[in-house]
């Protein structure tokens, strides 16, 4: 079974791939999630971007984690426009996890990617607690 009309399956998920914490910084980051565990190719791992090689509906979900002790901010962005986002508020000290996700139509050569929040921070370890997955999903056939 193949998604769209180029003939593969288009799915990537990584983690941020860091050993502790990224961030802050004074301005809205681009994150670059270095440790990837499937990529059809659309993810590139340089620069944090997907790219959607066809028009279709994809689906992306993310996680966050951090300290509470500083506030984390992440966005799910599409061509420089945000879509969705979580945000932990400082709470204390203890350790936190959001997550969240969308389905999105994209077209050929959208852009789809994540955005730590200006001052804000995230942290990621061995467990890969902070990621970032997406896939498109294959057209419904008639029954």
């Amino acid at each position: 079974m193949s998604c769209g009309s180029h003939g593969k399956h288009v799915a990537f998920g990584a983690s941020l791939g860091t050993d502790g914490n990224c961030g802050p910084f004074n301005v809205d980051t681009t994150l670059i999630f270095k440790n990837v565990y499937t990529n059809t190719g659309e993810y590139n791992k340089g620069t944090g971007i997907f790219t959607a090689p066809v028009e279709g509906i994809y689906y992306f979900s993310f996680s966050g984690h951090n300290n509470s002790c500083r506030p984390m901010g992440l966005k799910l962005m599409l061509n420089g426009k945000h879509i969705l986002s979580v945000y932990n508020h400082a709470a204390g000290d203890r350790w936190e996890t959001a997550t969240n996700g969308m389905t999105l139509t994209l077209k050929a050569g959208d852009q789809v990617y994540m955005d730590l929040w200006a001052n804000t921070w995230i942290m990621d370890n061995c467990n890969h607690h902070t990621t970032f997955t997406g896939f498109m999903i294959p057209p419904m056939s008639a029954v």
